[in-house]
């Protein structure tokens, strides 16, 4: 199991993320739009005045039982090894066992 804190500074990246996603998608608009260079630059300096953990580059994926950041499966949000135990178990529908 993850650390709580760790999980939290993520939860917290995530609404961040989101409450500046439109500004972001926005400026990024306007620089593709702009010819000259001086302007680009004057809304690249925008760019980078929201929070550093509201770039959707600091997101990192985890497991959605443990909370594990390592070896997560994105078709079903775990890791591997709980992936592999529920597939043990029959949990996972269509999902085929091996051993390793």
């Amino acid at each position: 199991m993850a650390r709580k804190g760790l999980i939290q500074r993520e939860r917290k990246r995530q609404k961040l993320e989101q409450k500046y996603h439109l500004i972001r998608r926005s400026s990024k608009k306007e620089i593709s739009k702009v010819p000259s260079l001086s302007e680009k630059w004057k809304i690249h300096g925008k760019l980078q005045s929201p929070p550093r953990n509201s770039a959707p580059t600091r997101l990192h994926r985890r497991c959605f039982s443990t909370g594990r950041p390592r070896a997560n499966y994105r078709d079903f949000g775990l890791s591997g090894h709980i992936l592999r135990e529920m597939v043990h178990a029959c949990l996972l529908p269509g999902a085929t066992r091996s051993s390793w």
